[in-house]
């Protein structure tokens, strides 16, 4: 199954600390996901941004809007239990959602909306806070991959490989050497285009395939093929064959199987991601830090 909506896990949540006892996050998440029979699949899926699970960020969250109501309080640092008002609260019977906490003044306080109001909130979505501002990054990103896609198209073949070759010199490859990444001669470049250095020592080479193909294009096994081939003959063991389109599923399990030779696929997607990551052709326009309170901070005598 889904991940529950985040305020889905109120009322569980707080009989998770029924026993008015203190209880780790540990504990109440373990306890949540046994009493909702999420899986381990469930439990482990990531947010988009990577920094944890959606099942954590979401009992996180709904323990913050029920400590905001003061049905749940944190006397030690990462231990929750329940208050009075949370036992009342389960005791009552009643479904406890948004419109439930916005009876409490400290609840609406920290939303800002009049009592019983849920209009705008994030009851009407499936993510938390922090899942909403991942979306619109994601959406934004999406954006900016398909403007990116549409100037790598308009470069020439020989300045996709330049472009390819820059991007991993910001990746971090052949850094503070020379001649540390290059794209071969056009003429006499027997299915290479470019070598990069693999380390900022230059200890072995890393052998490299630009394809310019149209983004709905695949590139087939056959290629993949030729490119291994093409380092055989180099007496090569690294390639990357890096393209604006994309592979075929039997592109995929031929370099996931080969022996003796490692070749990496980047396709367009991909490129374009890396592209926005490692600041190659992009550049900053706002930036937001989203952050927390350092528990660890507190824990030592100011």
């Amino acid at each position: 199954m889904s991940v529950p909506k985040f305020f889905e896990f109120f009322g569980v949540l707080l009989e998770a600390l029924g026993d008015g006892e203190l209880h780790s996050a540990q504990e109440v998440r373990d306890t949540i996901a046994a009493r909702m029979n999420l899986t381990a699949s469930d439990v482990a899926e990531m947010l988009p941004s990577g920094t944890q699970s959606r099942f954590a960020d979401r009992v996180a969250w709904a323990k913050t809007y029920l400590q905001k109501a003061g049905l749940v309080e944190t006397p030690q640092r990462g231990n929750y239990r329940i208050t009075s008002a949370g036992k009342a609260a389960l005791m009552s019977g009643e479904h406890i959602d948004l419109a439930y906490l916005s009876r409490y003044k400290s609840f609406r306080d920290f939303t800002a909306q009049p009592p019983g109001n849920s209009e705008g909130s994030p009851e009407a979505r499936d993510e938390s806070p922090e899942e909403i501002l991942d979306t619109a990054y994601r959406q934004v990103t999406d954006i900016l991959a398909g403007q990116l896609m549409g100037e790598v198209m308009k470069l020439s073949p020989a300045g996709f490989e330049r472009l390819v070759v820059r991007l991993l010199l910001n990746m971090g490859y052949g850094n503070s050497i020379d001649d540390a990444g290059r794209v071969t001669r056009l003429s006499n470049d027997e299915g290479i285009d470019g070598i990069i250095k693999e380390d900022q020592l230059g200890f072995s080479n890393i052998y490299i395939q630009a394809k310019q193909w149209q983004p709905e294009q695949t590139v087939g096994r056959p290629e993949i093929q030729t490119f291994v081939g093409a380092l055989q003959g180099q007496q090569a063991q690294k390639g990357l064959f890096i393209t604006t389109a994309k592979f075929s599923a039997g592109a995929v399990q031929y370099a996931e199987n080969l022996s003796g030779v490692k070749v990496v696929l980047v396709d367009g997607a991909a490129l374009t991601r890396l592209m926005i990551k490692h600041n190659v052709g992009v550049s900053v326009e706002h930036v937001y830090e989203i952050k927390r309170a350092d528990s660890d901070f507190f824990s030592e005598e100011l």
